[in-house]
């Protein structure tokens, strides 16, 4: 789904905060940055990202993103353990902007409460709205 001049992929979950969520399986979810928050960046510069067996939880920061406006923080949209970071961010940011739902993803996580926390975020025709204004 496109609203405006973002896209808005119907499989996914989101944050008010703007963070996107792919379940993959019941112990794997990928989570990234949706492409209305890259494109209110505009030029991304740096990452900074948790490591990998770090416990996040629920809407606690998992890192930042800087851009050559600002330094904003990124949440993470459920509670668990990192398993993987998208390293390719450290040398490649612009992966973020180019392709926030494939290439510029930044954490995969193993979930802790799945089912309870999914129920909290936004679905996509939600976060339509939220970002149509």
């Amino acid at each position: 789904m496109r609203v405006k001049d973002y896209e808005v992929p119907e499989d996914l979950y989101y944050t008010k905060e703007h963070e996107w969520v792919r379940v993959v399986s019941k112990d794997k979810v990928i989570i990234g940055i949706t492409d209305y928050a890259v494109k209110m960046l505009k030029d991304i510069v740096y990452f900074s990202l948790p490591q990998v067996g770090q416990e996040l939880k629920f809407m606690e920061s998992l890192g930042t993103v800087e851009s050559i406006k600002a330094v904003s923080e990124i949440y993470s949209p459920l509670s668990g353990k990192v398993i993987k970071v998208n390293e390719r961010l450290f040398t490649e940011p612009e992966l973020a902007y180019r392709s926030p739902y494939s290439e510029g993803w930044i954490i995969e996580l193993e979930p802790k409460k799945l089912d309870e926390e999914l129920k909290l975020l936004l679905k996509a025709e939600e976060y339509a709205k939220l970002i149509q204004g």
